[in-house]
């Protein structure tokens, strides 16, 4: 059987080009969430392991979907082999159904952390020479306009006191540390709810 996975980061990026790439190719099952690459708990994720069998496929649209640590995407590809399960990526060189693409697997892989390696290299560099000069890098201090605009209704909130902090924070879309954080900047007294 042929299955499809597919994933975004973030609610704001669509699925949708990925599962249409999936099922055109002829995929009996597409798995899909929104979560990050890096986190291990991923319930579709994990279904789609569970289900999948010696002698099935899996397709994904791109490698990065599986995983994102090179050391994380090999052991997830060599687990796949173990089990008998082939893995094709519609737009990365990898199709594991034999022993050259297993191989270009390796390469690839290898070369995305060479890759990774000389980005950090290059950014640890750019920062060493800023600071040498006296510039200092990071976030600029302080809040964006939309988010001064989203401290100033949690302030307004949470003065009212209707609402508990968790309840406030889910009513403006974010973290109760956030709220802390944003109620801090607006020098209000926090405490008082049971």
């Amino acid at each position: 059987m042929k299955y499809g996975y597919a994933r975004v980061s973030t609610k704001d990026q669509v699925l949708d080009m990925q599962i249409d790439a999936l099922k055109n190719v002829g995929c009996h099952k597409v798995f899909y969430e929104v979560a990050k690459g890096a986190k291990t708990d991923r319930p579709e994720w994990l279904k789609l392991l569970n289900e999948i069998q010696a002698g099935d496929t899996l397709v994904i649209w791109k490698l990065d979907r599986m995983g994102r640590s090179l050391q994380h995407l090999i052991k997830i590809v060599n687990d796949l082999i173990d089990k008998n399960v082939d893995i094709i990526s519609l737009q990365d060189p990898l199709n594991t159904t034999n022993a050259q693409g297993r191989l270009i697997f390796n390469m690839f892989a290898s070369l995305a952390e060479f890759e990774k390696d000389l980005i950090r290299e290059r950014t640890m560099a750019g920062l060493k020479s800023a600071r040498a000069r006296g510039r200092m890098g990071g976030r600029p201090k302080g809040l964006s306009e939309k988010a001064k605009r989203v401290a100033c209704a949690a302030e307004a909130l949470y003065n009212q006191k209707e609402l508990k902090p968790d309840e406030i924070a889910a009513q403006l879309d974010i973290s109760k540390t956030t709220l802390y954080k944003y109620l801090r900047v607006r020098n209000v007294k926090i405490g008082g709810y049971l």
